[in-house]
């Protein structure tokens, strides 16, 4: 009988054995990688161009005669522009982000400028020639790599001569100098990286932007072709400018979001 029991023993401790060998290994899974948050923090620059509206209020005054004559009117025009620019933004927290920013224009945003007093009424272009604004900008992060944002700031500008022709279409021999304005300005946009449809671009992102800037009131004397003498007639003139861009930007310090590994 304690042979029997032993012999049993012996061939269950063998079948343990057999059976734990023929167990699979478990198997390694490796921990997953935490995919890095998008950072906005660092410096960028940028370039595009895009198309303007200008609205002008116009009060032209002579001083000919007994009795000065005034007329007010609004006139506007239209053109198109090119930019680039640089900045440099920081990330405060997960969602917002603030940033300063400086950007030039060059192109011809054209205003029409009218005197109907002088000879009969004469007719002008007044051309937006080149600008610039400085400013801050603040934004919210729609996603990672999207950001729409507000911005404002001070702006100048330079706007060319006007030479003048009267309404049958022939020089009317008298003009307005050209001359630099001051100003402010405020807008808004959206920028979001162009990684997408699987496309990897780190770093490059393309922004969209309006911007309505608005400058500061002269009077410019109507003066003779040649001799640059007054005629006694002035016009004074603001200038609003309504722009809307769209720019390629580079941002430097950007790796963006990647897929977590695992």
């Amino acid at each position: 009988m304690k042979k029997i029991l032993l012999a049993l023993t012996a061939v269950a401790a063998m079948t343990g054995s057999a059976s734990a060998a023929d167990l699979a290994a478990r198997p390694y899974v490796k921990a997953p990688v935490a995919a890095p948050v998008a950072n906005w923090t660092g410096f960028y620059i940028f370039g595009g161009g895009g198309g303007g509206l200008s609205n002008s209020d116009q009060h032209v005054q002579t001083t000919v005669g007994a009795i000065p004559l005034t007329i007010d009117q609004r006139q506007g025009g239209s053109g198109w522009f090119g930019t680039v620019g640089l900045g440099y933004d920081w990330q405060f927290n997960s969602t917002w982000v603030a940033g300063v920013f400086a950007d030039g224009q060059f192109g011809s945003i054209r205003a029409t400028v009218q005197d109907p007093l002088l000879f009969g009424g004469i007719t002008g272009n007044q051309k937006l020639e080149d600008s610039w604004a400085a400013g801050v900008r603040l934004g919210w992060l729609v996603a990672p790599n999207v950001l729409s944002y507000v911005n404002g700031g001070y702006s100048g500008a330079h706007f060319g001569s006007t030479n003048f022709l009267t309404l049958a279409g022939v020089p009317a021999g008298v003009h307005i100098n050209g001359y630099n304005r001051n100003g402010w300005f405020v807008g808004g946009g959206v920028e979001n990286s162009l990684n997408f449809f699987g496309i990897s671009s780190p770093g490059w992102f393309m922004k969209t932007e309006y911007r309505s800037a608005f400058y500061d009131r002269k009077t410019s004397d109507i003066l003779t072709d040649g001799g640059n003498l007054p005629i006694g007639q002035s016009i004074r003139a603001n200038s609003w400018n309504q722009t809307i861009s769209t720019s390629l930007v580079y941002r430097f310090n950007w790796t963006g979001p990647v897929v977590a590994k695992y």
